[in-house]
């Protein structure tokens, strides 16, 4: 078995692996130099989603620091049955893919607080600045950009995963005003990703996460993804993004 290697160490933009299937999977990409595994909990709609049972298993064989578990769910004593289900084991990070009930963030790093929070941000458009500071920001160690659209009438809900890019120049607005992280999704591709890096602006997001631009066929691609890690790296090593100390500290 390849051994994997702990993050940590590297300057630049950090890297995150999204939908991981497997525990093969999960290996491939930290050996391809990913810096986070995503793993996709039970969504309304979207590639990616696996059992909790198969969730628990690839959290118990890798180095914990790797692990963001992506979460539906949006009431506090919902989100608190699905972590403490997975017990032993426990994820780094849980990003929330929608949005969540005033003080339900602060009620989670008051139960967790050792969990660092990730609230995704879905840009649909210039309004997507509203309300970032009242609502999106208290209790987020970290936001998250992507192109799902939660607030359609057309159903399912769509959060995440959809394979479409949004503006990036409202993404790099988010980024300058955002006293936290920010990692840049929403259609990233080997192909674009060095193009949102630079369209984002010199201070740049914190990290990229990629799912569906790696998995043309379903599988993750390992060609795909060691382009992908090779041009984000190009790329952001000259990017200075906001410290990880805000993420210690969180917000709010």
């Amino acid at each position: 078995m390849t051994e994997t290697r702990p993050p940590g160490g590297r300057s630049g933009v950090r890297i995150k692996i999204c939908c991981i299937q497997s525990a093969d999977e999960a290996r491939m990409a930290i050996n391809a130099g990913a810096d986070a595994l995503g793993l996709v909990s039970e969504m309304p709609s979207g590639p990616g989603p696996i059992p909790d049972g198969r969730i628990r298993a690839i959290l118990l064989a890798f180095p914990k620091e790797f692990s963001v578990l992506l979460s539906s769910r949006t009431d506090l004593p919902s989100i608190a049955r699905q972590l403490d289900a997975l017990l032993p084991a426990r994820p780094r990070a849980l990003q929330l893919v929608d949005r969540v009930p005033p003080g339900t963030r602060r009620s989670l790093k008051a139960r967790y607080p050792d969990l660092t929070l990730i609230q995704v941000v879905h840009v649909e458009g210039p309004e997507s600045l509203n309300g970032l500071e009242s609502d999106l920001l208290p209790g987020a160690d970290m936001l998250l950009l992507d192109s799902g659209r939660p607030g359609s009438d057309d159903a399912p809900k769509q959060l995440g995963g959809t394979g479409r890019i949004h503006d990036w120049s409202i993404s790099a607005a988010i980024i300058r005003q955002s006293p936290v992280p920010v990692w840049l999704a929403g259609g990233l591709t080997p192909d674009n990703v060095a193009k949102a890096l630079r369209t984002t602006g010199p201070d740049g997001p914190y990290g990229v996460d990629v799912c569906s631009g790696l998995r043309p066929r379903g599988a993750l691609d390992a060609g795909r993804l060691t382009a992908f890690v090779e041009h984000a790296r190009a790329t952001g090593g000259s990017v200075v993004p906001k410290s990880e100390d805000a993420a210690r500290t969180g917000h709010g």
